[in-house]
């Protein structure tokens, strides 16, 4: 049976680190550019790396992330920071102008990977690339090892080639993130919210059906779980901006 690229390159990777405890990610820059990584624990959970830094075109690093950590991670692209301050700025994912974000959240638009490796009550990791912030990056997240219903959670194609003319976010000319529905209206039909803050209520748009389709494997509205929230427990993942197709 033919290899794809893909299994390819996570094959590499796989070779590439040892085996440890615990729970080991992977960040993988593939994209022709830098990128900054921004990370942000939950409530109650460590930032780790201080919350960002920066990956050149092909470069990866490896975190050790503690038992049941929660938390999200999401590309920056743009950014210039002074390199004794630590602060600047990036055109997408910007969080508060810092390098290191500190727990401080990206600003929308952009691509987002969500992830809880386990709780008090399970040691199933549960992880997704979500589109309800919007997108500014393609990005994956991947288990190295690991068993049944462990899949690929991804938007690997570039949404801003084809984002609706209405959720276009531009800087010099240039599609830089494409908004989500709900960060371009700010109404509770496309937010989820108020009256429409229920699984019953809040039902996917054209906008959200848009995402879907050029992003199948990512979440296109708040309650897209069904087809895009991964659950596995493997000892190690990648995430992979730029993903190879």
């Amino acid at each position: 049976m033919p290899t794809s690229s893909s299994q390819i390159f996570i094959f590499l990777i796989s070779m590439s680190i040892s085996i440890v405890d615990g729970t080991q990610l992977i960040i993988v820059n593939n994209c022709k550019e830098s990128i900054w990584p921004g990370i942000l624990g939950s409530a109650g959970h460590q930032t780790p790396q201080d919350g960002g830094f920066h990956l050149y075109s092909g470069e990866q690093v490896s975190l050790q992330l503690p038992e049941n950590w929660s938390g999200r991670i999401w590309g920056r692209q743009g950014c210039c920071f002074d390199q004794k301050t630590g602060k600047g700025s990036c055109l997408t994912g910007d969080c508060a102008g810092l390098l290191h974000c500190r727990g401080i959240g990206g600003v929308p638009p952009a691509t987002v990977v969500e992830m809880t490796l386990g709780t008090s009550k399970s040691s199933l990791h549960y992880y997704d690339v979500s589109l309800v912030d919007g997108f500014n990056v393609p990005v994956s997240m991947s288990p190295i090892g690991g068993g049944v219903g462990c899949g690929l959670a991804a938007c690997e194609a570039d949404v801003n080639k084809c984002c609706p003319s209405a959720l276009e976010m531009r800087r010099g000319g240039k599609v830089v993130g494409c908004k989500s529905a709900c960060l371009a209206s700010k109404s509770d039909k496309y937010c989820c919210t108020g009256q429409f803050a229920s699984r019953q209520s809040c039902k996917p748009t054209v906008f959200s059906r848009v995402f879907k389709a050029i992003c199948p494997r990512a979440y296109s509205y708040a309650y897209d779980d069904s087809t895009s929230l991964k659950v596995c427990k493997a000892p190690r993942y990648v995430i992979t901006f730029c993903p190879p197709n």
